[in-house]
C-alpha cells in the first residue's frame, strides 16, 4: 500500500520578505503567512488526514497547527498535540549564510559549515523512508521548508534539483510514496 504524501512548504515569513537567509532559524509567519496557511487548511478540510507532520522549526510548527486545526474542531492545542515534529524537515543549514541578506550572497563563495547536498539528499530519503514505513496506506500532511522539500522531490522523482519547480509559501504537492 502507498502513502499519500501532501507535501507543504511554510506560510511567508518575516525573513521570506525582507530576503534574510533563515537556515536553521525559528522563523515568524507574517500576517500574510498565517492567511495563506488558513486558505490551505481550508481548501483541505475536507480531505482525510491522518497524520500531520513538520518541521521542528517554528514557522513549519505554525503553518502545520493552522492547517491541521480545521481537522480537531479548531482546537489549535489539540493541532499542536497532534503534530509529528522532525528534524528531517528542517531547511538547509547555511551556517555562516544563516541570517544574511540574500541579495549580498550572490557571489559569495560557500563556506564549508554550509550543509551539503549529499547531506540533504540523505535526509530526504531517510523521511521518505520514515513516511513509508509508519504511515503506509494513509495520507500525511508533511510541512517543511522550500529547499528541503525540492531536495525531497528530488531523490523521490529520482531527478537533479534544478529539474524540481520552486515552492511558494504555503504551496502543497502530492507524492504518492
Amino acid at each position: 500500500m502507498s502513502t499519500r504524501l501532501l507535501l507543504i512548504r511554510h506560510g511567508e515569513t518575516v525573513d521570506n520578505v525582507n530576503k534574510i537567509m533563515q537556515g536553521q532559524t525559528p522563523g515568524k509567519l507574517t500576517p500574510n503567512g498565517v492567511e495563506q496557511a488558513r486558505e490551505l487548511a481550508m481548501r483541505l478540510k475536507q480531505e482525510h488526514i491522518d497524520a500531520f507532520v513538520s518541521s521542528d522549526l517554528k514557522r513549519a510548527v505554525d503553518t502545520c497547527v493552522e492547517i491541521a486545526a480545521p481537522h480537531f474542531d479548531g482546537d489549535r492545542a489539540k493541532a499542536l498535540d497532534s503534530i509529528m515534529q522532525t528534524p528531517l524537515l528542517r531547511e538547509r543549514d547555511w551556517g555562516s549564510f544563516t541570517g544574511r541578506f540574500i541579495p549580498d550572497l550572490k557571489d559569495a563563495k560557500w563556506t564549508d559549515d554550509i550543509e551539503t547536498t549529499d547531506v540533504m539528499r540523505k535526509r530526504a530519503q531517510a523521511f521518505i523512508d520514515l513516511m513509508r514505513s509508519r504511515y503506509e496506506g494513509k495520507t500525511v500532511a508533511a510541512v517543511g521548508h522550500g529547499i528541503i522539500n525540492k531536495v525531497i522531490q528530488s531523490v523521490f522523482f529520482n531527478k537533479p534539483m534544478q529539474d524540481v519547480p520552486r515552492m511558494e509559501n504555503a504551496e502543497m504537492r502530492e507524492l504518492i510514496l
